[in-house]
């Protein structure tokens, strides 16, 4: 692979399309700068091309201000382990590494991404790797099945710069392309802002920028070879980012399937390990699926010195899963918090305009009906069908509660929820069949085929 310039259309294009966030190291505002972007476009263009050329990145693109969060509202906020380092960087770095993610089409077009890594990739999700996952273990009842989902601590922030350029080498990435991903890595520092103070520069020597553009990609490339690591132990594996998704299915008379599963999981510690990576036996959840003649039996796992023990739900990628594959758990989750949101929403309802309402209603409650409604396509019942009736439309319309809410839902055109799952499961097998689509997916749509031939298919 090699990098390629680009014209003064691209770059301006993807100045104008990026979100103007601002960082405290730009010297003028992103959306200012958006704005006179067609008068400094030839320097900014020039700048550009001349790192690709050269392989050098500015040191001042390296620099970064994190900013902890907390990475939910519940946790201790005096515990660090509870805040997530999002790294704040300047507006034009962010410009060169949209400019050097060409690298994601030399992939692409070579078959060097791993298939099953769902995470910063086109036409794939969260979604469809959940999707994937219970699909596979629907498909498997006959036996017993085992989930595991593995968690990492800090996995970005412990990325071995060594090892990453290594992996890029093994991809073909060499010569002027190789420097400057080197050039990239190397000599960054940050600051950390917490209540209004700022600490003094340090230096980074390992992981990738939380909040930049080629991390999340350089960290799938630094995990490419652990799916090989994983099939070659008879898992089956999904991935979105650091998240990691073990499926092992084996005869519900098979007594000794606990020890194998903990034997087998020391190869992949010891990857992890090799890699820097650390698992968190803390947080690795065990879902166990009995088969369909065969009656619940507990299993525990062994994970670095650490039991594992089964749980009836787990949480997974924002999805509450059950031994029982049947999401009431995840179902009345999204019930009860949209119910609050509504409740909400109908109080500030006087306060309101008719159109500000419904953003609210479309981007607090309606996105969470929608996310991975999919997965509840096999068990689209009433009561499976979260806020069914719940009255979003007689919130927007002002209306009594229990006003007849079909005539308003065709106003908004908006599908009643069952009707949402039905569009969703559609629209990916479409995409399976025609579109782009992730190959996991693909495999489960198979062409129907006639018992008989038909006329309009002979060749006579």
């Amino acid at each position: 692979m090699q990098l390629s310039t680009v014209a003064a259309e691209e770059v301006l294009q993807i100045i104008r399309s990026c979100n103007p966030t601002t960082c405290p190291l730009d010297p003028i505002p992103s959306a200012v700068l958006q704005t006179i972007s067609p008068d400094l476009l030839p320097f900014i263009t020039t700048v550009i091309n001349g790192s690709l050329t050269s392989g050098h990145v500015p040191t001042v693109f390296k620099k970064a201000r994190v900013i902890p969060i907390l990475k939910k509202p519940a946790l201790d906020p005096s515990d660090i382990s509870n805040y997530r380092p999002v790294s704040l960087l300047s507006f034009l770095s962010k410009i060169l590494e949209h400019v050097c993610n060409q690298m994601s089409d030399y992939l692409m077009q070579n078959n060097l991404h791993d298939p099953n890594q769902s995470g910063f990739k086109a036409a794939h999700s969260t979604e469809t790797a959940l999707l994937a996952v219970t699909e596979k273990l629907h498909a498997a009842r006959s036996a017993k099945l085992v989930l595991i989902l593995l968690d990492l601590s800090a996995a970005f922030d412990t990325v071995n710069h060594k090892t990453l350029l290594s992996t890029l080498r093994s991809l073909g990435i060499c010569g002027t392309a190789w420097e400057w991903f080197a050039c990239y890595l190397d000599g960054r520092s940050y600051q950390v802002t917490w209540k209004r103070l700022t600490s003094a520069p340090r230096r980074l020597s390992t992981g990738v920028p939380q909040g930049s553009v080629l991390g999340p990609l350089l960290f799938s490339l630094y995990t490419h070879s652990l799916g090989k690591v994983i099939s070659s132990h008879g898992f089956s594996y999904y991935c979105y980012a650091d998240d990691t998704q073990l499926i092992f299915s084996f005869p519900p008379s098979d007594t000794m399937a606990s020890a194998r599963i903990s034997a087998r999981l020391v190869d992949i510690s010891s990857w992890m390990t090799a890699h820097q990576l650390k698992l968190n036996p803390s947080k690795t959840e065990l879902l166990v699926i009995p088969g369909d003649p065969s009656p619940a039996q507990d299993l525990a796992i062994s994970l670095n010195n650490s039991m594992i023990s089964p749980s009836a739900t787990a949480h997974n990628l924002g999805v509450t899963m059950d031994n029982q594959l049947s999401f009431s758990s995840h179902v009345t989750n999204v019930t009860r918090a949209c119910r609050f949101l509504l409740y909400n929403i109908r109080r500030m309802r006087p306060f309101l305009s008719t159109q500000a309402t419904q953003v609210l209603v479309q981007s607090l409650v309606i996105s969470r009906l929608d996310y991975c409604n999919s997965l509840l396509g096999r068990s689209t019942s009433e009561r499976n069908s979260p806020t069914a009736n719940d009255p979003k439309c007689s919130c927007i319309f002002n209306l009594p509660k229990l006003s007849h809410t079909t005539p308003l839902l065709c106003s908004l055109h908006w599908l009643p929820v069952a009707a949402r799952i039905r569009f969703k499961t559609l629209m990916l097998a479409y995409k399976a069949k025609n579109g782009p689509a992730p190959s996991y997916l693909k495999a489960l749509v198979t062409p129907r085929t006639a018992p008989r031939s038909h006329r309009s298919t002979s060749t006579a």
